[in-house]
């Protein structure tokens, strides 16, 4: 079993980083990492309809797919992950109770009585503080989770807080569970980086024969075209969820009316139909056209209605307000 501590906070690397172990090495890894403030979505979930899409905005908050299913998760300073990647035979590769053992092993050592419970979650005195999830790739296993630390729960509550009615689609939604942080916890406390050598230690005694793993620079340039050409990219992840359907109604101040309904297939509006009481029936269709076809991102839909003479489709309607329509 090879070992290390990423030195990078960047989810987009990280998140490359397991891809690029798990599809280019015939070697066991297990390897932990903290990311910046982000949130990681799974593989079929419909990003869009997991986030709060102005928020994410505002604060320039990095949203990233990875390469397994279940939920969103947010992740910060206080947030831990790990990913243990394992050959094994067909058919039993997953097993994330086993597989998770060492943590809890680890917390049981600090006086923290973690349990493993349900499908995949770790937890403490029934609140949740481990997620974990599993992609199978020929024969190997990756399995991957947070460890909530010292999180801002607060935080994470605000930037996945949506409304679900929007969507209608076959996408995986995220279960909400009581979730809490290890560190509350602890009878003397330590640092994140202190407990992530724990973990590692832990690790190490369930795998005998353990070394610490470097990356050489061909692995590391590798794996940062990996981030460019495919975690940092729109179409996978925005793009690469399930084919939705969005509605949404817009009542603006000035009493003014509108829904919308569109179809959106591989993140392309595909449909699009809007009504209300502000439309100019003529040449309506034009409007329609110029959106149709466009993906479905704030940017670009901002863009089109930026460069659109709207008094010609609405009464009095400018782009901020449109752009509420959309998302």
């Amino acid at each position: 079993m090879n070992y290390f501590i990423s030195n990078s906070n960047d989810p987009y690397y990280n998140l490359a980083c397991e891809e690029y172990l798990l599809k280019n090495y015939d070697e066991d890894f297990f390897f932990l990492y903290i990311n910046q403030d982000s949130l990681v979505v799974g593989k079929h979930q419909n990003t869009l309809a997991e986030i709060n899409l102005d928020r994410v905005n505002e604060e320039n908050i990095p949203v990233v797919r990875r390469l397994s299913g279940g939920g969103t998760v947010y992740h910060d300073f206080g947030n831990l992950n790990y990913c243990l990647i394992k050959k094994g035979e067909k058919g039993k590769l997953v097993d994330f109770k086993s597989y998770s053992s060492p943590i809890i092993q680890a917390l049981q050592k600090l006086g923290v009585n973690a349990k493993f419970e349900g499908k995949s979650d770790l937890t403490i005195d029934g609140k949740k503080f481990s997620g974990n999830a599993s992609h199978v790739y020929k024969n190997k296993v990756m399995q991957h989770g947070t460890m909530l630390f010292s999180s801002d729960l607060k935080r994470l509550n605000q930037l996945l807080k949506v409304n679900p009615l929007k969507f209608t689609d076959r996408g995986v939604r995220s279960i909400r569970s009581r979730v809490t942080n290890i560190s509350e916890y602890l009878s003397s406390p330590i640092s994140i980086s202190e407990f992530a050598n724990k973990v590692i230690q832990e690790f190490a005694l369930t795998y005998p024969n353990s070394k610490l793993f470097t990356f050489s620079d061909e692995d590391i340039t590798t794996i940062e075209n990996l981030k460019t050409d495919k975690f940092q990219t729109w179409e996978w992840n925005y793009g690469y969820s399930p084919n939705y359907k969005f509605e949404k109604i817009c009542n603006y101040p000035s009493g003014q009316i509108l829904e919308i309904e569109m179809q959106i297939e591989k993140g392309i509006i595909t449909e699009l139909y809007i009504s209300g009481n502000c439309i100019k029936t003529k040449d309506f269709h034009c409007f329609i056209e110029t959106i149709k076809g466009s993906n479905h991102i704030n940017s670009l839909i901002y863009s089109r209605l930026n460069d659109m003479d709207l008094d010609l489709y609405f009464n009095k309607l400018g782009s901020k307000e449109l752009y509420q329509l959309f998302f």
